[in-house]
């Protein structure tokens, strides 16, 4: 069970702003490539480098900035997304709504209290999905929500284990967060995600270790093993394009010939 998208489904084959699907495709597949080189600097604007290969579930909205390609955890959607600030969350919430800090409190609150399983995958998926926007990253911070999803790796449940990973994925662009990630070991439990059976935990091991590695850790990314098995995704065939795309991208950046 994962994240059901907090905006509207729109028409599949066109959304009410006139962007058909092909519009979005054409779009997100001739930048991919040039988009991960222009995010390369940690900008504010976060890349989060999922590719989706589900054509039926599509989400969109009407943005000021193009992102990149981004997958909705629940519907493996092509979504554009545009980042919160003070002025826009106050428009969204009203001069009385609950505050951004105080609902991820909520939700680390809930999945600390809570025993039964579908209801932690729901909430994991939930802070997974706020952590792509730099807006939240000092609440993530405040509230440890970096360390929940490390947590979350550790656990036998697949779905959980797909979603931290996916909250690691979309936070650590950002430097002060890949700083708390390496320093609470995230960096061999991103590894280890990269033999996993669910292919959007792949997928989001190979966007952490992308932005992850540098000059303080890459002797520990960079390991014969982990390099080898990159090789392999970025060998991939057809089926497997998030792989090779990503994995690309990786040795492009880390491995150069």
């Amino acid at each position: 069970m994962g994240l059901k998208s907090p905006h509207p489904r729109f028409n599949r084959n066109q959304n009410h702003y006139g962007y058909s699907i092909g519009d979005y495709e054409r779009v997100a597949a001739q930048s991919y490539t040039k988009l991960i080189g222009q995010f390369e600097g940690r900008q504010r604007i976060s890349l989060i480098m999922l590719w989706s290969t589900d054509v039926k579930e599509r989400y969109y909205r009407k943005t000021e900035e193009f992102a990149g390609c981004v997958d909705g955890l629940h519907c493996h959607c092509l979504r554009i997304i545009m980042f919160t600030n003070d002025q826009r969350q106050v428009e969204r919430t009203g001069k009385y709504g609950t505050s951004r800090l105080q609902y991820l409190q909520e939700l680390v609150s809930q999945f600390q209290n809570t025993t039964d399983e579908e209801t932690k995958e729901r909430t994991v998926a939930h802070l997974a999905n706020f952590a792509y926007d730099p807006y939240n990253y000092n609440f993530l911070r405040q509230l440890n929500v970096l360390e929940l999803f490390l947590d979350c790796i550790t656990e036998p449940n697949e779905k959980l284990v797909e979603f931290g990973a996916g909250g690691i994925c979309n936070s650590c662009v950002d430097p002060e967060n890949a700083a708390i990630i390496t320093k609470c070991g995230g960096i061999p439990l991103m590894i280890q995600c990269l033999s996993s059976p669910v292919r959007n935990t792949v997928n989001y091991a190979l966007g952490s270790l992308y932005y992850l590695c540098d000059a303080s850790n890459k002797e520990e990314i960079l390991k014969p093993e982990v390099v080898e098995t990159i090789k392999r995704y970025a060998a991939a065939g057809a089926d497997s394009v998030s792989f090779r795309n990503l994995a690309k991208a990786f040795l492009d950046k880390h491995v150069p010939e």
